[in-house]
This record gives structure tokens, C-alpha cells and sequence, in this order.
């Protein structure tokens, strides 16, 4: 089970960062590919290190044990709980390096309204991702992994 927890954070972690770095690059208007990667390995690295220290399917079952297991309200639940622990510190970490990028190249920005701004966009599109690729991911996992297969002699 541990190497499927895993599989799935290290899944879930690069496929947000990847799209929410993508949406904030595209976002800002000023889409370059250097900042792109830097976006998308450094909010990869916070992902992966939120993804192996935070137990998610523990820490869900525990927030969500009055709803039944495999409901729609159960799958909206854990997608936001995730949503809300990932989407933010991503979504903060993004606009500090684009904030510092452009003060080096002597540009300046508004730093709380373009952060509320790109903050509230990107929940949304991180619950949607979460909400859609969560259960594609496990499945394909738990089959890559052999878990509901019958016994091969």
C-alpha cells in the first residue's frame, strides 16, 4: 500500500505542477520557456516533499469518515482537501519567483493582487485536475501494481 501512496503522490505531484505551472506562465502574459521550467521544477519539489510527508489517504479517510466510501460527495471532499493543501503553497511559491524574476529585470508588479488573482484561478483549476486525475491515476497504478488482478499460478 505504501508504494502505492507513493506512486500516486509522485503522479498527482508532477502532473499538478506541471499544469498549474503551465496555466501561471500562460497567465502572466509573458510566457517563456526558462521561466516555465524553473516554475515546474521548484513547485515539482514542493510537491513531491508535501506528497511524502503528508499522509493524503489517511488524513482524508480521517476528515471524511462520515461520508460513504466511492460517493460523488466523498470524491468532492478529498479532491478539495488536496485541492487546499497542494493548490496554495504551489500557487504562492510560483508568484514569489515570478515576482523576484520581474523586479531583476527591472519590471515591478503588484504582488498581493496578482497573487489573490492567480490564488483563486488556480484552486479552481487544481480542484478540477485533482477531482479528474485522481481516480484515472489510482486505477492505473493499482493495475500497474497487480492490486485486483486474481492470483497467477
Amino acid at each position: 500500500m505504501q508504494k502505492i501512496g507513493r506512486s500516486m503522490s509522485i503522479a498527482m505531484g508532477v502532473t499538478l505542477s506541471f499544469l498549474l505551472s503551465l496555466t501561471g506562465c500562460l497567465m502572466s502574459g509573458h510566457f517563456s520557456l526558462p521561466g516555465f521550467l524553473l516554475s515546474f521544477l521548484a513547485s515539482t519539489a514542493v510537491s513531491l516533499l508535501i506528497g511524502f510527508f503528508v499522509p493524503m489517504k489517511p488524513l482524508t479517510d480521517s476528515l471524511c469518515r462520515s461520508m460513504p466510501q466511492n460517493s460523488l460527495k466523498r470524491r468532492c471532499a478529498e479532491a478539495l482537501i488536496a485541492d487546499l493543501l497542494y493548490t496554495p503553497v504551489i500557487s504562492v511559491l510560483m508568484m514569489v519567483l515570478a515576482y523576484f524574476n520581474a523586479r531583476r529585470h527591472g519590471g515591478s508588479m503588484p504582488f498581493l493582487p496578482v497573487l489573490l488573482k492567480t490564488l483563486f484561478i488556480s484552486l479552481a483549476v487544481g480542484y478540477v485536475l485533482i477531482f479528474v486525475l485522481t481516480p484515472l491515476f489510482l486505477r492505473m497504478i493499482l493495475r500497474a501494481s497487480g492490486v485486483g488482478k486474481p492470483p497467477q499460478d
